[in-house]
């Protein structure tokens, strides 16, 4: 995962057990805040996220031509900022990684999956409030 440095405009490489953590820009040493956004995960990025990351992970599989999944995606980026530090939110596209759709038994969309290191707890069909996916990841 690239990160950008707000101060010097630097491309900083973080490991994916660093996702959810305040690191320092590589060229300028300014602090590089904990990510704020959701991540589009390809199968690489998942696997690692899976095995190195210690908090908890709201994965998001969904389609470009899925009109619930686009009503969920403010409520996501809205999750992802919330939660910055404490939890990290993928995305991942089945169209584009059925493998990982096929490993979790994902049959319909949106669908949301909870990990916490590494393990499924939780996973949930349909759109839902915001107020509740938070609250998966604050249990997990």
């Amino acid at each position: 995962m690239i990160r950008i440095c707000q101060n010097c405009g630097a491309k900083n490489r973080i490991p994916a057990r660093y996702l959810a953590g305040t690191g320092k820009c590589g060229s300028c040493k300014s602090p590089l805040p904990p990510g704020a956004e959701p991540i589009e995960a390809d199968t690489q990025l998942f696997d690692d996220v899976l095995r190195e990351t210690r908090v908890p992970v709201l994965v998001d599989f969904w389609a470009e031509w899925c009109g619930p999944c686009r009503m969920a995606a403010p409520d996501l980026h809205a999750i992802a900022q919330e939660m910055a530090g404490r939890a990290l939110v993928l995305k991942v596209n089945i169209d584009e990684h059925p493998e990982l759709a096929s490993r979790y038994g994902v049959q319909s969309i949106p669908n949301f999956l909870v990990l916490r290191n590494g393990h499924a707890v939780g996973q949930y069909t349909g759109v839902r409030p915001r107020a509740q996916m938070r609250g998966w990841l604050e249990a997990a």
